[in-house]
């Protein structure tokens, strides 16, 4: 199991409220098999209709492992597809407003911390990042910190899922493949249950 407590990297600034999972990864993607690349097609629709000028085809936004969002991130289907697009593109943690519930959820099952700010707080990381993209940012999920060059704001997270990230029980899947052992003896104990 992998702890999460800090996450350093170049950022990028995406902006808009209400942005949904179907512009996260348009529907006639979901048709894979597996998520391998998906993160290709991350926004696909949205880069397209911008022709070259969305963020996420910007040559100072390229290998970036921090998004900067807004209000209501994620809202729509609860397609898993989503989160999966753009861990695949390269996102390592979300920063925003507020996130849609599954979609946080989605985001936490496969290890992308999603913190969130003040209003405030999330446009000065924005403009930060347009006018510098060339400066890292740190995401800090022992100090609930996000700095991007002399800007450091305070975010929020769940009590429970930072404890997660930052012991390393974020993956359930992986906790129950660690215990197995543990798993066999308890349900050989229960009479309802015959391997």
């Amino acid at each position: 199991m992998s702890q999460v407590k800090q996450i350093a990297g170049a950022g990028i600034p995406l902006r808009g409220n209400d942005i949904d999972t179907d512009r996260i990864i348009p529907a006639r993607f979901l048709k894979c098999v597996t998520f391998d690349g998906l993160g290709e097609q991350v926004f696909a629709d949205d880069r397209a209709a911008l022709a070259g000028e969305h963020p996420f085809d910007q040559p100072q936004y390229q290998g970036a492992t921090v998004l900067v969002v807004n209000r209501n991130f994620g809202c729509g289907s609860s397609r898993e597809h989503a989160p999966q697009a753009l861990a695949r593109w390269g996102i390592k943690a979300v920063v925003g407003e507020s996130f849609a519930e599954i979609f946080f959820g989605n985001c936490v099952a496969i290890g992308i911390p999603c913190l969130t700010a003040e209003t405030p707080a999330i446009a000065q990381l924005q403009a930060g990042l347009e006018a510098d993209p060339g400066t890292p940012m740190q995401v800090d999920l022992n100090q609930l910190t996000v700095s991007h060059g002399a800007t450091t704001v305070a975010v929020t997270m769940p009590a429970g899922v930072r404890q997660a990230f930052l012991a390393g029980t974020w993956d359930a899947c992986g906790q129950l493949v660690a215990n197995e052992e543990a798993i066999r003896a308890t349900a050989a104990k229960l009479p309802y249950v015959a391997w």
